[in-house]
């Protein structure tokens, strides 16, 4: 176990050295000038070159490149040109806000997709196999942008039942906060249950025609029992995977959804940064989604061998 997290951590940090090679070097082959950002079309071009000077803009990309991983490994992730804000500081205020929209929305996903999914799967043939089928391919089909139009449109302008759109932080006042996350996290958590549910139904009818499955039946073992003690198992294990994909993807892929809705998230942020050569801030936030992705697949290993014990963490089978 010991040697196998060791092992993973220097992966890790070689994945994120070279993602902060291709981020920097990407980021910085994109035409505009953040000296006339900061200072507007108006000022001079002493002033600009100044400033460049001052920002070192004018030194060898990798002079810029190694001040700048320099800082990282001091918690200094630079500061933003557009208002010299720390950058740690503003991914701190962001990330929270993606959290809750990511928890919410796979939480939402797994409620939906466990239940619906092992139902069809035991139900193989039946009228409600064909309707969970239908939900299934409705749910990967439809945009996430547009279920999210069709849930304003139906819960707060037609019901009125929820607000539209808006933000508020977790620790000011829980209820209001989460009451507005439910549209957005349901918009993004239909498609993911709708890919797990038929993941897991997919995986859950392979497991079922097992040896070891027929031989639980012969013994006389309830249904339930021999679905949930021995089948689910290991069919959570592709799940599992997909899972920990679309939970990386969720903390930086979730710009549409979080504009529709207003909630000014990390997504939300990357863009703005974008468009306004807001160089640090993207470098910095995609950094943070990086180490997200690798850190999750990480625990996803790891929970492999909690499901199915055949499986070791060196990556051979026991």
């Amino acid at each position: 176990m010991l040697y196998y997290i060791a092992r993973r951590l220097v992966l890790m940090i070689g994945i994120l050295f070279l993602v902060s090679v291709l981020v920097f070097v990407l980021i910085n082959v994109i035409p505009g000038d953040p000296a006339t950002l900061m200072l507007g079309q108006e000022a001079t071009a002493g002033a600009r070159a100044a400033l460049r000077q001052s920002l070192g803009l004018n030194d060898p990309l990798y002079i810029q490149y190694l001040h700048w991983v320099g800082g990282v490994l001091h918690g200094n992730l630079g500061y933003s040109l557009a208002d010299h804000t720390p950058v740690m500081s503003i991914l701190l205020n962001k990330i929270p806000v993606t959290l809750e929209l990511t928890i919410l929305s796979f939480l939402i996903a797994v409620a939906i997709a466990i239940p619906v999914g092992i139902i069809s799967a035991i139900r193989k043939g039946t009228a409600w196999d064909y309707v969970t089928t239908v939900f299934a391919l409705s749910g990967v089909s439809i945009p996430a942008f547009w279920l999210g139009i069709l849930l304003i449109y139906l819960f707060s302008v037609t019901l009125g039942w929820l607000p539209p759109s808006g933000y508020v932080s977790l620790t000011d006042n829980p209820v209001k906060s989460i009451v507005l996350m439910i549209m957005p996290s349901i918009s993004l958590g239909i498609r993911l249950s709708a890919q797990l549910t038929r993941m897991l139904r997919s995986s859950l009818l392979e497991v079922m025609e097992a040896d070891y499955i027929r031989t639980g039946y012969a013994k006389g073992l309830m249904e339930k029992a021999v679905v949930f003690k021995h089948a689910l198992r290991n069919a959570m294990l592709p799940v599992l995977t997909v899972s920990g994909l679309e939970l990386s993807a969720f903390l930086g892929g979730a710009v549409i959804t979080e504009t529709i809705f207003a909630v000014p998230g990390l997504g939300q942020l990357i863009v703005n940064a974008i468009l306004t050569r807001d160089f640090p801030i993207v470098q910095g936030a995609i950094l943070f989604i990086a180490f997200a992705v690798v850190f999750v697949n990480f625990l996803v290993d790891i929970a492999y061998s909690l499901l199915d014990p055949r499986i070791s963490l060196g990556g051979a089978s026991k």
